[in-house]
């Protein structure tokens, strides 16, 4: 019998930071980790759900560190009943990966006055998935055969044009890649002084999550970032996953090693993680809707959107 209390049991925010803690302690950035399989190499992709739609936020790193612990090559997970559903089955022993759903109730209450009031509580609930290389018996057309991955050299060219259709400023000259609030620009090195093509497009997929911030845009405050560690911190942790968000979307590699103004912050994300729960959950959110904002300036997926 389990006893501990329901509350401890079902503390999903502590039991996910705990494990990431765990990695940044080593000095590993767990998101970064299905970049090192040789079987990822021009094939990164966000982890997908059994209908092929992409996973989004804290799930997208969590199936990314479950996959790459696990030795996965497929980005495709289901439940147990959803491989029941299509004849199939999970293997006897093999053990599923926790992800979340968050969403929100209203419960009514009294204010100060005695009047009846209606407040919308968060909450967040686990469930389990499993890779379908731990599924036997799958027809096809569950396992979503791979498109053909594009060179190269058509993965950044489709990158460079995504990047206009944003509409930021983008200034190139001098050493350092940031995003100045002030004048509304992203700042980038020449483009020949990054080692690779891919490397430009990781930093400014960086920065560009930056440029996200603004209250016309996605509305993220800043106002604070140039005073507080704590509130730079953060800021550069959604901007850590908003890049790494947008390469996998991209189909380029992000960032594997921190650059050398950003590894500093490894530390001041450990301490931020470890006084607050919740901070990674909302980073991985943060980052989502600002990635999110970008494709939604792009013009196909602009129309697909308004005729779905």
């Amino acid at each position: 019998m389990n006893s501990k209390p329901p509350n401890e049991r079902a503390d999903i925010y502590a039991r996910i930071t705990d494990k990431i803690i765990e990695g940044l302690a080593k000095g590993v950035r767990p998101w970064m980790q299905p970049w090192k399989a040789t079987n990822a190499n021009g094939r990164i992709t966000r982890p997908l759900r059994h209908n092929g739609q992409p996973y989004s936020g804290m799930n997208v790193l969590l199936l990314w560190s479950e996959g790459i612990a696990r030795g996965y090559s497929s980005p495709i997970w289901m439940t147990f009943k959803q491989a029941l559903e299509v004849g199939a089955a999970v293997r006897k022993g093999e053990t599923g990966t926790t992800v979340v759903f968050a969403s929100r109730f209203t419960k009514s209450e009294a204010d100060d006055h005695g009047n009846e009031i209606e407040r919308e509580i968060p909450f967040l609930k686990a469930y389990t998935v499993f890779n379908v290389e731990q599924i036997d018996g799958l027809p096809d057309h569950c396992r979503h055969r791979r498109a053909p991955v594009l060179d190269l050299v058509e993965r950044i060219e489709h990158a460079d044009q995504f990047f206009r259709n944003t509409g930021a400023l983008i200034r190139h000259g001098g050493n350092q890649a940031y995003y100045s609030p002030v004048t509304d620009h992203i700042q980038m090195p020449p483009f020949e002084t990054f080692q690779d093509a891919a490397g430009y497009v990781a930093t400014l997929s960086h920065e560009a999550t930056h440029w996200t911030s603004p209250a016309g845009r996605v509305g993220r405050d800043l106002s604070r970032y140039a005073k507080d560690k704590t509130e730079r911190a953060r800021e550069e942790l959604i901007a850590e996953l908003g890049s790494c968000f947008l390469c996998a979307d991209l189909g380029i590699a992000p960032e594997l090693e921190p650059r050398p103004d950003h590894a500093s912050y490894l530390q001041s994300w450990l301490t931020v993680l470890s006084g607050d729960k919740r901070a990674i959950f909302q980073a991985a959110a943060h980052a989502q809707r600002a990635v999110a904002y970008l494709h939604g300036l792009q013009p196909n997926e602009a129309e697909e959107k308004a005729a779905a």
